[in-house]
């Protein structure tokens, strides 16, 4: 028990698979609330003119925070800071942090002011098909969410020095907080300001999470920070090096909901129903990839700079394979179980069961591209923590640029469903990109890549899945065009239980080695040491 509670000490530091558990456990609470988040918006306000507007008014804010800050500001800082560290330059560390945290203050200060000017401009020209009444409330709440960026900004440099010391706990909790802020903005003020209450919960949740949550947990271990304008610090010149390409680059890992946006306001409640399948999809995404990729950074970056390149490889490859064929496996289950789960999750008050339908049927599409988002992620990281950013920005941008076009054609075919065929194809055409560009740089061996096991784990979900539908048929949701709570537990139940007998009769069958690998606690700061052994290895980063 003593060494569960130790487990979660703001102190302790993590090795790479207790990292992976206690920030995949994190982003799970997180997720969870950000389901309450997102059922209470379907509740108060539903798929309508006034949901699109807010969900499109966090366009402008995420612009800024990608252009100004390149969207990673930690990434970039990770891969220095852990250098210096492991060099027993802490000194260096410590300037390079100040440095950069009040350089790029300055800048986002003026990046806002210069948005919250330039806002209304923007809202026209990005969504054209909104009528004046919903580019009012866009640029109305735009300006409320811009100053966020700020907090979000400095609490992502201040969180990768958490990362880098293998301080997880801080850092995890901080998106928990935003999601509770925006739902307690909501509550508190939705009578009084309506919509604009979540965007002032938001502002406070940006604050109260990602800024002071890392803050406090960067003051507990003594991180010092004073004012510098010192520009000319080899460090700084070398995190903008690294950060340019970033800031100028465009990724459709974040365009694509930009895109989304853009495409779907000419429709009433469009942008809405494609925000909340997104963001129930983004749940898998946060807990599959995101958390892995989070955790695994910190532990990519101390190998290659010791150059440790084969286990390096090692590692990342180890990383893809369990993180993709465990998405393969889920995908199958959330294309099955997408009606049902959408309606139980969001349908109630002005969130009606033929919203459901239309979002379900987004849901089922994205669920497609679930292995392709969580490891484009580890292999974007891969590269970062290579200190090579140029590369992959270089060849993402390219990918979003080539990917308009493919966005234009399926929306004018299919209509919005055509949005989200294209955002899978686009973010598959990333994933390969980059596994090709690491295999080139031999940094990445795609063919130590554990295929046979990713190809039984692709076939298992294929058929589980397809199981799971055909079963769950028995069960009609709707009577007279209303859903039943009772009929969406039921076919929910009916699919998880056949999935679940065909994922274990399939791996079992198929001799697949995934339930066993995805239970081995080998994983490490250092790969080779095993759980247990000397803590001091792990704590002071010695050669084992």
């Amino acid at each position: 028990m003593t060494r569960f509670l130790r487990f979660f000490r703001p102190s302790h530091q993590h090795t790479a698979f207790s990292a992976t558990v206690l920030l995949m456990g994190a982003v799970m609470l997180s997720r969870v609330v950000g389901y309450l988040r997102e059922a209470y918006i379907a509740f108060a306000f539903g798929a309508g003119p006034q949901t699109d507007a807010y969900v499109a008014a966090f366009t402008l804010p995420d612009w800024l925070n990608y252009i100004v800050a390149g969207g990673a500001a930690s990434i970039t800082f990770i891969s220095i800071y852990t250098r210096f560290l492991a060099e027993k330059r802490d000194a260096d560390a410590q300037k390079a942090f100040s440095i950069i945290i009040t350089v790029m203050t300055v800048v986002m200060i003026v990046g806002t002011m210069v948005t919250e000017i330039f806002t209304p401009q923007f809202v026209r020209w990005m969504f054209n098909g909104f009528s004046p009444e919903q580019v009012e409330l866009c640029v109305y709440l735009t300006r409320i969410l811009l100053p966020a960026q700020i907090f979000f900004y400095v609490g992502g440099v201040v969180s990768a020095v958490l990362l880098s010391h293998r301080l997880f706990l801080f850092p995890a909790f901080g998106p928990l907080l935003y999601n509770v802020f925006i739902i307690l903005g909501g509550v508190l003020g939705g009578r009084h300001f309506g919509i604009a209450s979540l965007a002032y919960g938001a502002l406070a949740g940006a604050f109260a999470g990602p800024f002071l949550a890392s803050v406090i947990g960067a003051a507990r271990i003594g991180t010092g920070y004073r004012p510098s304008f010192d520009v000319t610090n080899p460090a700084f010149r070398e995190w903008v090096k690294l950060s340019v390409p970033l800031m100028l680059g465009v990724s459709l890992v974040t365009a694509d909901d930009w895109i989304l946006r853009h495409y779907a306001s000419s429709g009433i409640g469009d942008i809405a129903r494609l925000n909340y399948a997104k963001r129930l999809f983004a749940v898998p995404i946060a807990v599959l990839g995101q958390a892995t990729g989070q955790a695994s950074l910190p532990f990519f970056a101390r190998l290659f700079n010791e150059k440790r390149l084969s286990e390096f490889a090692a590692t990342v490859n180890d990383s893809v394979y369990r993180v993709a064929a465990a998405s393969f496996l889920a995908t199958g289950w959330m294309m099955a179980a997408a009606l049902p789960l959408i309606d139980l999750v969001y349908r109630r008050g002005r969130f009606l069961f033929s919203d459901s339908q239309t979002t379900a049927t987004y849901f089922f599409w994205f669920s497609l591209s679930l292995a392709l988002w969580s490891a484009q992620g580890l292999y974007a990281r891969a590269f970062y923590a290579a200190g090579d950013t140029l590369t992959p920005m270089v060849a993402v941008s390219l990918i979003t640029a080539a990917s308009l076009p493919i966005y234009a054609l399926l929306f004018g075919k299919f209509g919005v469903v055509g949005l989200a065929i294209a955002s899978d194809i686009g973010i598959g055409i990333n994933l390969l990109a980059l596994a090709w560009l690491l295999d080139y740089r031999k940094l990445v061996s795609l063919g130590e890549l554990q295929w046979g096991e990713l190809g039984k784990s692709g076939l298992t979900a294929i058929v589980a899945g397809g199981l799971g539908f055909r079963v769950a048929q028995i069960v009609p949701l709707s009577t007279s065009g209303h859903g039943s709570r009772a009929a969406d537990l039921l076919r929910l139940g009916m699919i998880t239980v056949t999935w679940a007998a065909a994922v274990a009769g399939g791996l079992w069958l198929l001799r697949s080695r995934l339930p066993l690998d995805l239970r081995r606690r080998k994983a490490t700061a250092y790969p080779g040491v095993a759980q247990g052994e000397s803590t001091e290895i792990i704590r002071t980063g010695a050669q084992p």
